[in-house]
């Protein structure tokens, strides 16, 4: 089942107050440095699958022609919405073949919904068959086995006629799979009434070893690359050559 966050109207309808398009800037230049570092000049062509909302494009858009993929058609509405310039295609990261290559490819965290081997090796095929030879590809997963702790997070954002605050907690089950849990839970203020929703997502985790063996097994180079988080911290993510 698809998370509340991405599948529900009761939440999907309050993504910018959770996830705010201006936090994704930094990131998005650091993206685009890295694009135009790896192919030389600058890239003409980006397609991102799972694009969500379409917050990084926001962002992208200003100096690539963007085409956004994702699986949830609500979290596509609101990207048509923000980003009517860029082409829009409903579609699984894992089986998308659209027939034509671009200059680089962006996997989000969205890629973090892959659970399994398969699935992760399936996204990253979609991934190579669109990068062009000598484009490049992004692979952005929130974590990887070695750096996955419990943790929890909160967060609160206070419009004029609503507010939201939330609570996320990542934990492992079972650290002997290739998953793990981020519980939500969420606290909607409109209208003078509070409202509560809990959404469970199951992710998937894999060692830094296994990704770049299947990176690599797909065909790309792969180095790494050092993306802004926030607070002036930096994780490492993949840079892809084809």
């Amino acid at each position: 089942m698809s998370p509340l966050l991405y599948s529900s109207a009761e939440l999907v309808d309050w993504y910018d107050l959770v996830d705010p398009p201006g936090d994704h800037a930094d990131e998005a230049a650091t993206f685009l440095a890295a694009f135009t570092r790896a192919l030389g000049a600058a890239p003409a062509t980006l397609l991102e699958l799972g694009s969500g909302a379409g917050h990084a494009a926001v962002h992208l858009k200003r100096d690539v022609k963007c085409t956004l993929s994702d699986l949830s058609e609500p979290m596509l509405a609101r990207s048509r919405a923000l980003n009517p310039e860029c082409e829009h295609i409903l579609a699984d990261m894992r089986e998308l073949r659209l027939g034509r290559e671009h200059d680089a490819v962006l996997v989000h965290d969205a890629i973090m919904y892959m659970l399994t081997e398969a699935d992760l090796t399936a996204a990253v095929a979609t991934a190579f068959l669109h990068t062009r030879p000598g484009g490049a590809a992004i692979f952005a997963p929130d974590c990887f086995l070695e750096t996955l702790v419990e943790s929890t997070e909160t967060e609160g954002v206070h419009h004029a006629t609503r507010a939201l605050h939330y609570l996320c907690w990542d934990w492992d089950p079972d650290p002997t799979d290739t998953t793990f849990v981020s519980e939500y839970v969420f606290l909607l203020r409109e209208g003078g009434q509070v409202r509560a929703i809990h959404d469970h997502h199951l992710q998937g985790v894999f060692p830094r070893a296994t990704w770049r063996r299947i990176l690599t097994d797909a065909g790309f180079a792969v180095e790494p690359l050092a993306r802004p988080i926030g607070d002036d911290e930096l994780d490492e993510v993949f840079l892809c050559r084809r």
